[in-house]
């Protein structure tokens, strides 16, 4: 079964979404499962080099009342699938566009998964800035990924392939993420109980049923 992902490497949920979908395919049948990662940007706006972390959350959310408000709900989610998230580590806000980048890079060298978890974790769990260039290439070394890393982000490989997928995203009528499709045919909002992705898996297996 194919699963599409439309994800944002800077959205806690989309990394609670990974492994709530990790356990709905570990509780299901044995079968081949093909997942691609598409690319979406929450904050598309952001400079090129992003901005301080402080400063865009206060901006955003009104203050750190706020904020640990939301920061907390996304603990419990987190701490309930094996996530401990250090938000207190991230001191830059970064444009995801290279990250995104990297992970159709690492498509083609069949490690596209393995590169969506890096860059959560470095973000989520170790702070590390993943719109910095040389944190990127240390990332997909860390991963496998083959070539010289630094030279390629620095020219326009897979731009074009990212610009696709964010006009896919938007043609589909996506507004928030991380956004599932399972086989084409059934899609699921949101970082759902692993139950729910369970359910859809089985429906999208179940052949097509000609009188509707």
């Amino acid at each position: 079964m194919r699963i599409d992902i439309f994800s944002d490497t800077v959205c806690p949920w989309c990394f609670i979404g990974k492994r709530r979908l990790e356990a709905a395919l570990a509780a299901t049948p044995p079968a081949e499962t093909e997942i691609h990662w598409h690319a979406f940007q929450l904050n598309p706006e952001l400079p090129a080099r992003g901005c301080d972390r402080r400063e865009y959350l206060n901006a955003k959310f009104g203050g750190a009342q706020a904020l640990e408000r939301i920061y907390a709900h996304v603990r419990e989610a987190g701490r309930g699938v094996g996530i401990d998230f250090q938000f207190e580590k991230i001191t830059r806000s970064p444009n995801t566009f290279n990250s995104h980048r990297l992970i159709q890079l690492a498509a083609t060298q069949h490690k596209m998964d393995a590169m969506v978890e890096a860059l959560f974790r470095g973000y989520f769990l170790e702070g590390r800035d993943i719109g910095d260039d040389a944190t990127l290439a240390g990332l997909a070394h860390s991963v496998g990924l083959e070539g010289d890393i630094d030279t390629w982000l620095s020219g326009e490989g897979e731009r074009s392939e990212v610009l696709n997928e964010l006009q896919a995203g938007r043609e589909f009528g996506i507004s928030g993420v991380p956004f599932f499709i399972f086989a084409s045919r059934y899609s699921v909002s949101g970082a759902q109980p692993a139950e729910v992705f369970r359910q859809a898996m089985d429906a999208a297996r179940r052949p097509p049923n000609p009188s509707n």
